[in-house]
């Protein structure tokens, strides 16, 4: 797998282990997991684009993570065309020439863009209309995978995450930067929080990952593509709230104190389906 010491993939991996699998996990030479998992993965300490098909022989799949500009996080398109574009096509090829069959590769509801304005729900089908270079990168590699696993008759799970939060994620994202406020006794400060989202516990999206493995719909040469989801849409006030209240917060949350983003999506919500959701707990019970 690659993306092992990320925000999802270090939960992937803790999952992954506690059910019995064993994990070889990329890593760049010094990085560190963000999640700890005991026992630990076997690490592999190569860049991405350097793994050969003699380094993937008698895998039985490969799970794909890795990617540059998460928010909120910048990357240069340059960057982002090669980490998460170049990079890994050249890994998804060495592992065909492996003759590992089983491709899951995570994708972002970023992909989707202005298409979000068109849907309630956003279905796995709807347009890719990315605004930015993460989005676009992203966009770009789901085209890539797919016509290559079509082509080669690959066995490739698509999985576009919408808002994971959890244990391990970047401290500037609103889950993390709300339990600090409310831990250090502090207002924290934020928009109207008007806006539309559908919240995934991140254990939820690392299981979902995973049953994706051993999924017997996906078929050669024929990509399923799901969203990752709770099924449970909720503003992002509410939201806050709730979670401001199970943390018994003692400061305030100053409501409105934030302007929205240029061109903020006021929805952006998945349709989720059996095959693609993930075995969600009630938003909050994390």
């Amino acid at each position: 797998m690659t993306g092992g010491t990320g925000f999802v993939g270090g939960h992937f991996i803790r999952s992954a282990i506690e059910h019995g699998h064993d994990v070889t996990a990329l890593r760049r030479v010094g990085s560190r997991p963000r999640i700890g998992s005991d026992p630990e993965p076997e690490w592999l300490d190569v860049s991405l684009d350097c793994v050969s098909a003699r380094q993937l022989r008698g895998f039985d799949g490969l799970v794909h993570f890795a990617s540059a500009g998460v928010s909120p996080q910048r990357a240069s398109w340059q960057d982002l065309i090669q980490w998460n574009v170049n990079a890994p096509m050249t890994l998804v090829q060495e592992a065909a020439r492996a003759g590992i069959a089983r491709i899951v590769a995570a994708g972002s509801s970023a992909e989707y863009g202005r298409s979000a304005h068109r849907y309630d729900a956003i279905p796995a089908d709807a347009p890719l209309l990315p605004v930015g270079g993460y989005a676009a990168s992203k966009a770009a590699l789901f085209t890539c995978l797919h016509g290559y696993a079509v082509e080669m008759r690959l066995e490739l799970c698509y999985l576009r995450i919408f808002s994971a939060y959890g244990e391990g994620q970047h401290e500037e994202n609103l889950w993390p930067a709300l339990r600090r406020a409310a831990e250090e006794d502090r207002d924290f400060r934020m928009t109207l929080g008007e806006q539309v989202r559908d919240f995934i516990a991140v254990e939820d999206v690392a299981d979902t990952f995973l049953r994706a493995l051993v999924r017997e719909d996906v078929c050669p040469g024929d990509p399923c593509v799901c969203n990752v989801g709770s099924g449970q849409p909720v503003t992002v006030r509410a939201f806050s709230e709730r979670w401001w209240k199970r943390w018994k917060a003692r400061g305030r949350l100053q409501i409105g104190a934030l302007p929205y983003r240029p061109n903020e999506v006021m929805r952006f919500v998945p349709q989720i389906d059996s095959d693609g959701s993930a075995t969600s707990m009630a938003e909050g019970e994390r």
